[in-house]
């Protein structure tokens, strides 16, 4: 029997992983990182968060420059890290670039009373994203309304369809303590899962849809954007998921060192260098895609080497 989590017992999560992935990937540095390259994983490093943000919020414009009125494209875009958004408003209306062919894909949103949040909601990421980026561009170089995809609590109402219908040039996204992107959280310990976790091949058929969070996630959530106040994150959310994440052409993930943790960051590059796709550690899935990118601050990377405070 696979040992149970040691974090929370009734879900799955990377505490019950071999100990020998867990103590290879504990073990890396910042010079190993390079290393850990291979074709279809690449990774960046970037000395200053000046360079680090300003070259997420460039994902943002490079993506859109490539949309034409015949083909429209765009990016599918996260909420955390979020320091990039001012920087993409101010290139886009610094450059007079019209975002008339472009589009973008909001990645989740929280879930409560069994509807998503609306625009009122304080910690709500389609108001994070309006009021951090699309609502201080130029009007005359804005998004058309239509062109902007959020989810809602049903993920049929043409959010999933768009992802068919619209290039998909990046999906963005930071990685969460359960190792997750969006919100592609490790199931519970239950039912057919209660002895093994969910097989890669099931879990990368999972589209957009609302989930139970992990409690490593709320906590992680009430930490960056509550003050820690956990009664006050919703414990559900929709999320995108596998499915449109595989007709994104790349998936970037970018690591300013305050949203997971060192030995997070670590793992997650660690598994999909070496193709180890476990669904304990959903980032892991993404050695299965065929071009994945890593961002790293450098002066976030830290240590997992013992440091008594």
């Amino acid at each position: 029997m696979i040992p149970h989590s040691t974090i929370a017992p009734q879900w799955w999560d990377y505490t019950c992983l071999d100990k020998d992935i867990l103590s290879a990937a504990a073990k890396i540095e910042l010079s190993d990182l390079p290393k850990l390259q291979r074709k279809g994983f690449k990774i960046d490093i970037y000395p200053t968060l000046q360079e680090f943000y300003a070259a997420e919020a460039l994902e943002y414009v490079s993506a859109w420059t490539l949309a034409t009125p015949g083909r429209p494209a765009g990016i599918c875009g996260p909420i955390g890290p979020t320091e990039q958004l001012p920087i993409v408003a101010q290139i886009v209306n610094g450059l007079g670039i019209s975002l008339k062919n472009c589009h973008f894909w909001g990645m989740d949103e929280w879930v409560v009373g069994g509807r998503a949040v609306g625009r009122d909601f304080p910690l709500g990421f389609a108001k994070a994203d309006m009021d951090l980026c699309f609502s201080r561009i130029r009007p005359e170089l804005a998004m058309p309304p239509e062109n902007m995809h959020f989810p809602s609590e049903n993920p049929q109402d043409g959010y999933s369809e768009s992802f068919d219908k619209f290039r998909c040039v990046v999906m963005q996204g930071g990685q969460g303590s359960t190792k997750h992107w969006a919100f592609n959280d490790p199931v519970r310990r239950q039912g057919a899962y209660e002895q093994e976790p969910p097989s890669p091949q099931e879990f990368l058929k999972k589209s957009t849809r609302v989930v139970e969070l992990h409690p490593m996630t709320l906590i992680q959530n009430a930490r960056t954007s509550g003050g820690g106040a956990v009664h006050t994150i919703p414990t559900a959310a929709v999320t995108v998921g596998p499915v449109e994440t595989w007709k994104a052409e790349r998936v970037s993930i970018w690591h300013p060192g305050h949203h997971d943790n060192p030995f997070g960051m670590r793992l997650s590059a660690y598994m999909i260098a070496n193709k180890i796709a476990d669904t304990r550690v959903p980032m892991s899935l993404l050695s299965l895609h065929d071009d994945v990118r890593f961002s790293f601050y450098a002066g976030g990377f830290g240590t997992c080497r013992v440091e008594m405070h």
